[in-house]
């Protein structure tokens, strides 16, 4: 009879949760062990690979001019919300050429009109202000929102705040319908809901949309 037959299974997994137990006891008093052959790491570090990149980077306002003159982060304008406004809209598309399939068929035809929302869903809202009410929009934005600002320097903002902003494109306005801010665009169903908060309401920066 070998000694394997006197140690019964459950003794065994006993042994085996023991071991692990104390192998994980030891890693947490910071103990560890070496098994096997290793190698130093050949690849340089991420992080040290970015950060020389960066210092590296050729200096953008010495080619372009100031940031403040950049076109690229121009956002476009917008009034200001007059009193409280909710409307909707179907942001209704058109295409402007033949939509084909890989074998050449027309899938739509130029001219075709459809809403985009019956085909995806838009999970985030978006908080459309002038810079002004960048407090209020932080303060009622949730998480997953966009913030998009109608003037100034997005960049900078984002910095000082810790959270990412956006400008405003004109091709939104347009898309939207958007003459006012502040504004919240959100989807409702197979619709876009804007609600407009005059300025009463962003000077008060415990009200929350």
């Amino acid at each position: 009879m070998t000694a394997e037959a006197h140690f019964p299974d459950r003794a065994r997994h006993a042994l085996v949760g023991a071991l692990m137990l104390g192998l994980a006891c030891q890693q947490a008093h910071g103990a560890t062990s070496t098994i096997g052959r290793t190698w130093p790491i050949a690849e340089p570090d991420a992080m040290s690979e970015i950060e020389a990149r960066i210092a590296n980077a050729p200096d953008m306002a010495s080619k372009f001019g100031p940031r403040a003159t950049w076109s690229a982060l121009k956002a476009t304008s917008l009034g200001i919300t007059p009193a409280d406004r909710t409307r909707s809209l179907i942001p209704f598309y058109t295409v402007d050429e033949d939509i084909r399939l890989p074998d050449g068929r027309v899938l739509y035809p130029k001219g075709f009109t459809f809403n985009p929302l019956d085909y995806v869903s838009l999970p985030q809202r978006l908080v459309i202000v002038h810079p002004r009410d960048l407090d209020w929009a932080l303060k009622s934005a949730r998480f997953t929102d966009f913030i998009l600002l109608t003037a100034g320097d997005a960049l900078d903002l984002s910095e000082r705040t810790g959270r990412p902003l956006f400008i405003l494109e004109e091709r939104v306005k347009e898309r939207l319908g958007l003459t006012v801010a502040p504004v919240i665009v959100a989807q409702e169903g197979k619709k876009l809901v804007l609600s407009e908060y005059a300025p009463e309401r962003t000077a008060d920066r415990s009200a929350r949309p």
